[in-house]
C-alpha cells in the first residue's frame, strides 16, 4: 500500500463489499474475512465445516495472504485437495495492532490482484 490513508479507504470498500455479500450488510470482522478466503481458496464452495476444519481455513488464509511476503509458499494440494504452504521465513514479532494492519494490508491487496 502507498499510505495509511489509501489502506483505509480501501479497507472500509473490502469491508463493505465483503459484508454486504456475505453477511447481510452485517460488518465483518478480520478472521470472518480470513474465513472466507481460506473458503475461497480451498476452491470446494460453501459447505459446513467442523471446527478443526474453520481454523484450518483460517490458517490457509494466512499462508496464501502473507505468501507474497516471502514467508510462506504453495507446496501441495493434499488427497483432500487441502492446500499446504511451508514456511519460508519466521513472522517478525509484531505487536497485536501491527499485526491487524499487516493482515488488513495483505487482505486488501488480495482483492485488489
Amino acid at each position: 500500500m502507498v499510505n495509511d490513508e489509501q489502506l483505509k479507504l480501501r479497507w472500509k470498500e473490502v469491508v463493505k463489499d465483503l459484508s454486504d455479500k456475505f453477511a447481510d450488510g452485517d460488518t465483518l470482522d478480520v478472521d470472518s474475512i480470513l474465513y472466507l478466503i481460506g473458503v475461497q481458496e480451498l476452491g470446494q464452495g460453501y459447505k459446513v465445516f467442523k471446527k478443526d476444519e474453520k481454523l484450518n481455513l483460517m490458517h490457509i488464509a494466512i499462508c496464501r495472504l502473507l505468501e507474497p511476503y516471502g514467508y510462506y509458499e504453495f507446496e501441495f494440494f493434499d488427497e483432500d485437495s487441502w492446500p499446504h504452504y511451508k514456511a519460508l521465513e519466521a513472522l517478525p514479532n509484531l505487536k497485536p495492532g501491527e499485526q491487524t494492519l499487516l493482515m488488513k494490508e495483505a487482505i486488501v491487496r488480495y482483492f485488489d490482484e
